[in-house]
Parts: structure tokens; C-alpha cells; sequence
């Protein structure tokens, strides 16, 4: 349930987008509906990356089109009657990032072009019906979920070789994600014979008790699952790891600078960038159906070392070495 606060705010952000994208299309300007599960926090990194996509495609926020930012904060609940609103306004481009959000833009418009970014199949979201030949109004950029998922517990493996037991942490209000995240978890862990523990969380107060609940399910490390809610709140992440003792291994390198342990996974901030880049070209005329879906292949291993000490981890100097980044 979103508190009042929390819905104040969505409200008041969204007011203040499209006061900016009301007087673009007043000015004739094209308006790009952007469209993150993340938090506005994140506005700063993620949001430039964006625009760098955009520029690299000859379009300028400001001079060529403009861009109404939506920063859900996790809020999944609301992007049914977000998607309705951007239909209604006819916006240019929706540029949306997540399954969640991605599936709704799919059911709100036919017509409207979407470029997404999506760690699930887009096939089997219904978002193309081919990958190569997109050939409707969406397409966009897709991670390899399974190959990270083995390699991300496989390097928590190194990190905690005696961990036997590993808590896979899924948010329910993001169905799709936590389905393929246990299913690709459940396979990698049967590589490396390790169990797995179910945990489940879709607000603050269930990331906490998800917490509590570590050391009594036996469980050895954690396993979060890739969503934007758990984005939204890294640092409640790495106070509670350090509380409780719990050796985290993350998706995204945000975690490991907030004082999560590890993280392998997509370079996040490339994929606003290539979703960026497609909907400047979008604005200059490409079409959907003929832009293949792009599958991202530039990943990032990122090491906490002072996060290791603190946990009494030992890095092995191999893993050093491999590291994208070691943050000390």
C-alpha cells in the first residue's frame, strides 16, 4: 500500500513533468514519456545516461524534443493509470525501463512507439513476437538473466565457499521477475549444489522482517533479485546486511557503493543509454518494427572490500584482479 506521503509526491512529480512537457508540446517539441522503477535519487546518473543515448542520435532534450520523467520509486500499482495518461496525451516515445512497466505500456498502446529495457524474455512478455524482426510498436534492449544469475552466484560462491544455503530475496508485486529470478537461481544453485530459500518482499516494513528472518530459515547469504523497489532502497540493504551479518550479492554496483558486498550484473546505466539512443532514432524516423531487439553484453563485477572485512571475508586475489571496480 502506498502511504500518503508516497502518493503525494508521485503526484506532485508527475504534475511538475508534464507542466515542463505541456509547454514543449505547446512549442511544437516531440515529448519522450520516461518511464524508471527507480528512485528519483537516482535522477542524476540514470537520467543523463538517457540523454546521452538521445544525443548520440542527434536529439537535444530542450532543442529537439522534451522528456517527462516518471520515477515510480518501486510503486509498481501505479503504472496502469500512468500508461492510460501518456496515451491520452499522445506522447511521441515511451522509453520504458522494467517488465512491469513495459507490459503496461504494451497493454495501454498499439500505436504509440515504446522502446523498453527488460531482463525477461520480450517474446514471452508479448512486447515483440521477434526479437530480430520486432515488427509492432515496441522493441528495446534485453539482459541476459540466466547467464548472470550463474555467474553472480557463482562469484558469491568464491566469496563464501563454506555457504550452503542461499535466501532468494523476490519482490511479488513484480510477478515476472520473481518467476524467472527463482527459476534461473533454483538452476544456477543446482550447479554449485547449494539450497535455496525463498524470501519475499514488496514494501519497507517486509524487507525488514525478510531480514529478521535470515539467520531463522538457515540460510548463509542473500540473493535479491534485480527490481527497482529493491533499487529504491540499497541503503536500508547495506545497514541491514551489516546488522545482521549477511553477505549480499546484487545485480547492480549501486548495492556494493551503498556497503553491499558484491555485484555482477548489467552496466545499468549503458542500458539507459542504449534505450536512449533508440528513441532518438525513433524521433528521427526509424520505426519500431524495424529496429531488432538489442540483448546487452557489457557487464560489471564490483567488490566491497572494506564491506569484506567488516564481514570477516577473506577476497580471494583472483577476484580482485577480475573486478570491473573494488571499492575500499
Amino acid at each position: 500500500m502506498i502511504r500518503r506521503r508516497d502518493f503525494l509526491t508521485l503526484l506532485g512529480g508527475a504534475a511538475a513533468a508534464w507542466s515542463l512537457a505541456a509547454r514543449a508540446q505547446q512549442a511544437g517539441l516531440p515529448v519522450v514519456a520516461f518511464v524508471s522503477p527507480r528512485s528519483p535519487d537516482d535522477s542524476t546518473r540514470y537520467g543523463a545516461a538517457f540523454r546521452k543515448g538521445l544525443n548520440g542520435a542527434g536529439i537535444i532534450e530542450g532543442q529537439h524534443a522534451a522528456i517527462a520523467y516518471h520515477w515510480l520509486d518501486g510503486h509498481y500499482d501505479q503504472l496502469p493509470a500512468l500508461m492510460a495518461d501518456l496515451t491520452r496525451r499522445r506522447v511521441a516515445v515511451i522509453a520504458s525501463f522494467g517488465s512491469p512497466a513495459s507490459a503496461a505500456a504494451k497493454d495501454a498502446t498499439a500505436s504509440i512507439p515504446i522502446v523498453f529495457a527488460v531482463a525477461d524474455d520480450p517474446t514471452s512478455l508479448g512486447l515483440v513476437g521477434n526479437l530480430a524482426r520486432p515488427g509492432g510498436n515496441a522493441t528495446g534492449i534485453n539482459f541476459f538473466s540466466v547467464e548472470i544469475a550463474r555467474k553472480r552466484l557463482g562469484l558469491l560462491h568464491e566469496l563464501v565457499p563454506k555457504a550452503a544455503r542461499i535466501a532468494v530475496l523476490v519482490n511479488p508485486a513484480n510477478a515476472s521477475n520473481a518467476e524467472s529470478t527463482l527459476r534461473d537461481a533454483r538452476q544456477a544453485a543446482r550447479a554449485f549444489g547449494l539450497d535455496v530459500e525463498v524470501l519475499k518482499a514488496a514494501s519497507v516494513a517486509e524487507i525488514d522482517a525478510a531480514f529478521e528472518s535470515f539467520a531463522r530459515v538457515g540460510a548463509d547469504a542473500l540473493f535479491p533479485a534485480p527490481d527497482g523497489f529493491f533499487d529504491s532502497r540499497r541503503v536500508q540493504f547495506a545497514t541491514l546486511a551489516a546488522r545482521y551479518v549477511i553477505p549480499t550479492a546484487h545485480v547492480g554496483r549501486d548495492f556494493v557503493e551503498a556497503g553491499g558486498l558484491m555485484s555482477y550484473g548489467t552496466d545499468i546505466a549503458d542500458v539507459y543509454r542504449q534505450v536512449g539512443e533508440y528513441a532518438g532514432r525513433i524521433l528521427k524516423g526509424a520505426k519500431p518494427a524495424d529496429l531488432p531487439v538489442q540483448q546487452t553484453a557489457k557487464f560489471q563485477f564490483v567488490i566491497n572490500l572494506t564491506t569484506a572485512r567488516a564481514l570477516g571475508i577473506t577476497v580471494p586475489p583472483a577476484l580482485i584482479s577480475s573486478a570491473d571496480e573494488v571499492i575500499e
